[in-house]
């Protein structure tokens, strides 16, 4: 199947939720437990989650989900141009020195910029303006996400050459339904693996991150301060929220600068997905379906889901939308937009 030229699906100037996937050169487990070489590299998991939380800081993109595994990584992301555009110069050249600084300090974190520094980013107008765009960009994020990883792991292990395959790729996600299956199929990439019995014991994904929040936040006297501390944690408060809808305004209103915003990505609570991945978890782990409960049943109705597709379009997501993720509406919808970027671009 030729290669898709990215121009045809990806909308600089537009809001769009793509499911990223890279993994290890020759699909090796550099980040987990190598057969070959018997070495653990499952530290690496790590590195790689605390630099999502920091791009998530500094790009204009939501990340709505991720997953590390041993041998590849998820990351769903939805683009923010129209954040970026908002931002002032000084904010563009201050995210652009954090994420390519000059200096740097004794831990090897950006050190802060002097004015003069600031200003050596702000005088080129031309190029301040392509850095504005790159900072929404996913193969950009992707760039800054995979490159300090695999120096990082080759000079651990004193090699030179590839670590990640040459190419991520990048899959279209055009609407709620598909977007519930997506964040599914990577939150509960532990449990199909048979590595992880629950999604509270799957590590390294955006749902345990939110459940150990979630449950600090039973700990609060006030609901206010229980939706602040969900949608604000220590260990999730850079992803996006999954309600679009807040129990609580307070907790969207809440001023963050670990994210590019407040918005949520999902027309249910996080009890709601919780449970809901608690069933499919336990469906896909027993390769049996049990009746669905009510309340998992009445959010796919919400979805416009089958609840009897629900299972293979999570366990199989990437093969079920092949290209892009959407009810048939949306693909036609995305078909036609694609056809006219390739009109428009001079491709046959």
């Amino acid at each position: 199947m030729p290669r898709v030229n990215r121009s045809e699906i990806i909308a600089t100037d537009e809001v769009q939720v793509f499911h990223l996937v890279n993994r290890c050169v020759r699909r090796t487990f550099l980040c987990g437990n190598d057969p070959q070489t018997g070495r653990d590299y499952s530290h690496r998991k790590l590195w790689i989650r605390r630099r999502l939380e920091q791009l998530a800081a500094i790009f204009g993109m939501d990340i709505l989900g991720y997953g590390v595994m041993s041998n590849h990584l998820h990351v769903v992301v939805r683009t923010r141009p129209d954040l970026v555009r908002k931002w002032t110069d000084q904010q563009v050249a201050l995210r652009w020195w954090t994420l390519f600084p000059q200096r740097k300090n004794a831990d090897g974190s950006a050190a802060k910029p002097t004015k003069q520094e600031l200003n050596a980013i702000l005088k080129d107008q031309s190029a301040l303006k392509e850095r504005r765009l790159r900072l929404s960009d996913i193969s950009w994020f992707m760039r800054c996400l995979a490159e300090p990883v695999a120096r990082r792991g080759n000079r651990e292990d004193d090699v030179t050459g590839r670590f990640w395959e040459g190419r991520f790729k990048a899959h279209p996600v055009l609407d709620e339904p598909a977007l519930a299956a997506c964040m599914a199929y990577v939150d509960l990439n532990p449990i199909r693996a048979g590595i992880a019995k629950t999604p509270e014991s799957s590590e390294f994904t955006s749902i345990c991150d939110r459940i150990h929040d979630q449950r600090k936040a039973a700990q609060k006297r006030s609901k206010q301060a229980a939706a602040i501390q969900t949608e604000h944690g220590e260990r999730a408060g850079w992803l996006a929220p999954v309600p679009l809808q807040p129990t609580h305004k307070t907790s969207r209103q809440k001023p963050t600068v670990r994210r590019a915003g407040n918005k949520g990505c999902l027309p249910m609570s996080l009890e709601q997905y919780k449970r809901l991945l608690e069933w499919t978890g336990k469906q896909l782990r027993k390769l049996q379906t049990d009746e669905i409960p009510s309340e998992a049943a009445a959010i796919l109705e919400r979805l416009q889901i089958n609840p009897e597709s629900w299972l293979p379009m999570v366990q199989r997501f990437r093969k079920h939308f092949r290209f892009a993720a959407g009810l048939p509406q949306s693909q036609q919808r995305f078909r036609e937009e694609r056809k006219r970027r390739r009109i428009a671009s001079g491709v046959s």
